[in-house]
């Protein structure tokens, strides 16, 4: 596949469609929160793709981190202010909350909307680079070392970066826990638990139209389909 794709060998490049879209689809979503945008994303990432076509080593195992690290790139020039991501999760998990599904009622399809909405909650809280650890690591089941060939960085600085999203989500999952269990006199904002993370953000994006995989959007990769 590294040597046809090297090539411009097109039909290896529909193999690669066929083979990751929906990966990068999904993992576009998660850097952006924004069905739209995730699909320009996918497009322009391959797009790119083609056009980086030569720089393939024709040596090596899948292309997917290679597809995911263009896919990221492109949605960081996309949104680079964590205030918008901020307000583009908040316009998508309100829409996953409050839309009807009179077609398919059913309680999976009602969990997959909640846990959708939760999951970018806690994505909105983390700063980008953390963000993309954690979609690349967690959302896409990546490896330190494929993760760190997709972002362009040391493998320790991976690991670095997970490690300190991981404790912010642990803190954000605590805040939450603690809300749950207290009267709602007494309840506390749990978006304030990580104020501190959250500063020095930028201008709002408006919000666009919601739409995709919501089931798997946000899973991990062992759950998720392929």
């Amino acid at each position: 596949m590294r040597t046809r794709v090297r090539a411009g060998d097109s039909s290896a490049f529909a193999e690669l469609f066929d083979s990751y879209a929906r990966a990068v689809y999904n993992h576009a979503f998660r850097l952006t929160a924004d069905w739209s945008t995730a699909e320009d994303v996918m497009a322009a990432t391959f797009m790119e793709a083609w056009r980086l076509r030569d720089k393939v080593d024709p040596e090596g195992g899948s292309l997917r981190p290679w597809l995911l690290g263009i896919a990221t790139n492109t949605a960081r020039n996309q949104f680079r202010s964590n205030r918008r991501y901020r307000r583009a999760a908040s316009a998508a998990a309100a829409a996953e909350i409050s839309v009807p599904d009179h077609a398919e009622e059913v309680a999976d399809r009602v969990d997959d909307r909640r846990r959708l909405a939760t999951a970018l909650t806690a994505l909105a809280a983390l700063r980008r680079p953390e963000r993309e650890v954690i979609a690349l690591c967690l959302g896409e089941g990546l490896d330190y070392e494929a993760a760190a060939e997709a972002l362009g960085i040391p493998v320790g600085t991976v690991a670095s970066r997970l490690s300190r999203a991981r404790k912010k989500l642990r803190a954000l999952a605590e805040a939450a826990e603690t809300q749950l269990a207290r009267p709602a006199a007494e309840s506390v904002d749990v978006r304030a638990a990580l104020k501190e993370s959250r500063r020095k953000r930028e201008g709002p994006h408006p919000a666009r139209q919601i739409r995709g995989d919501h089931a798997n959007a946000i899973r991990p990769a062992q759950e998720g389909n392929r």
